[in-house]
């Protein structure tokens, strides 16, 4: 078990991240189903993890399809094993100003330049609207950007 104590930066870039990609969902008419920071167990495989911000595409659902974490320092923790046993398909990391996104296999999670449940998203376009010091400006920059892209 990890405790971990959550700092304003981190918050604050977690809720711009959700801020992004509910404007995501919006702008291009995904359905979604928001579930935020929600703890997720599997008993019987002794697994539990509280992403940051996750997400069900298309109706909620029992696991998320996609969970983000924002990395501000390294635990001890291997979240993508726990993941994994899980069953999450998806799983975004925000460290160094940038994502890395797993995808799940069928033994791992294996890193991917794109998200292939979202393929539409360039997910570096995503990445420079992560301002959380500017954030109404910011989403609405993403906006404008989408709706020039198409």
């Amino acid at each position: 078990m990890e405790i971990m104590t959550t700092s304003p930066e981190h918050e604050e870039l977690k809720t711009m991240i959700a801020m992004l990609m509910e404007a995501y969902f919006q702008e291009t008419r995904t359905r979604c189903h928001g579930i935020g920071s929600a703890t997720f167990r599997r008993a019987a495989k002794q697994r539990g993890l509280e992403p940051d911000e996750c997400y069900c595409l298309g109706q909620k659902k029992d696991i998320p399809d996609i969970a983000i974490e924002v990395v501000l320092t390294s635990g001890t923790v291997d979240k993508l094993e726990i993941y994994r046993g899980l069953g999450v398909p998806e799983v975004w990391f925000w460290e160094n100003n940038q994502f890395s996104i797993y995808h799940l296999r069928t033994t791992h999670h294996e890193l991917t330049s794109s998200s292939k449940l979202l393929p539409n998203l360039d997910i570096a376009v995503f990445a420079n609207y992560v301002r959380p010091t500017d954030q109404f400006d910011a989403v609405m920059a993403f906006r404008v950007a989408m709706c020039q892209q198409g």
